[in-house]
């Protein structure tokens, strides 16, 4: 199947970018999106563009190159609940896979979601959280419009979901003790992303208070109904529609293995994160409030 040259419309860009928290719940607002009416969503997650070196095997794997393609995977996407595949698609992946990716190309990125037509569109990749101010200025400059999503997660709590997804995924040791836990926080990939109250601070240093919606994974937990509907009224689309059959608090991943936090490596945890535990909750407000209480630290 050839895919059509992307429509050639002045102003195109996603409508919002959500910028994490990795292990926050964006694969919930992911999937509460792509099944929304109100929305044209990317038929891969996270785009990763402005923080790799190439595109996502995701994407060269989802590339659909004939009508029986699209057909074969759309069986999937019903049994997966994902909204089904179609020549936009087609087009959005073979453009995607051959963008520049040593050069950053806001211009060809922004391009991609002309494909949304009278829709919103975004792009959920939360790596994004980790980028550095030139990065955030240079994506904001090109998109001033765009609307910036964090969901912000107690630290101790994001930090220790991310590394059971490593040792599911058999890239960290099960059975460490609190010595090589606490080394591993010190790693770039957990420490770039387990601070959110620099992480907001960076991205409102160039994004107008008015279009950053910061949000709290404990709303997720205690009201999905209500996160969603703040959520979507950000974004500019009806929290009334629903999205396809699934319930506001659908949750993907509830099946994956859960691996216990020890008591002695919970207050490690505590202990390292103490700062910005209290740090969150000064910044953030509401349940953030609470987070350096839960671990005995005092507000």
């Amino acid at each position: 199947m050839r895919p059509r040259p992307l429509p050639a419309i002045d102003g195109a860009g996603p409508d919002f970018l959500c910028i994490g928290a990795q292990k926050g719940g964006t694969r919930w607002l992911y999937d509460q999106l792509q099944l929304h009416p109100d929305f044209w969503m990317p038929p891969i997650k996270e785009l990763h563009y402005f923080d790799r070196r190439g595109p996502s095997p995701a994407s060269c794997a989802l590339r659909l190159r004939s009508q029986e393609d699209i057909a074969r995977t759309n069986r999937r996407q019903a049994q997966l609940a994902l909204r089904p595949l179609d020549q936009r698609d087609v087009d959005f992946l073979e453009a995607y896979v051959h963008m520049r990716w040593w050069w950053k190309d806001v211009d060809a990125y922004a391009r991609l979601f002309a494909l949304k037509g009278d829709r919103l569109s975004g792009d959920v990749t939360p790596d994004y959280s980790a980028l550095g101010e030139r990065m955030i200025a240079r994506i904001m400059r090109r998109l001033p419009k765009a609307r910036v999503v964090f969901i912000a997660r107690d630290p101790v709590e994001r930090a220790w979901s991310h590394l059971t997804m490593h040792m599911r995924r058999g890239t960290v040791p099960r059975g460490l003790d609190a010595d090589a836990v606490t080394r591993l926080l010190r790693r770039r990939f957990v420490a770039t992303r387990s601070y959110p109250s620099e992480i907001v601070a960076r991205w409102r240093r160039h994004v107008p208070d008015d279009r950053f919606g910061l949000f709290l994974f404990d709303d997720l937990v205690a009201d999905a109904d209500g996160l969603r509907a703040r959520i979507l009224a950000f974004l500019g689309a009806d929290p009334g529609k629903a999205s396809g059959t699934i319930p506001a608090a659908f949750n993907r991943k509830q099946e994956l293995e859960k691996v216990p936090l020890a008591p002695a490596l919970r207050e490690r945890l505590a202990r390292h994160f103490a700062g910005e535990l209290k740090a969150s909750g000064e910044a953030f407000g509401g349940a953030a409030k609470d987070w350096a209480g839960r671990y005995g630290l005092g507000s």
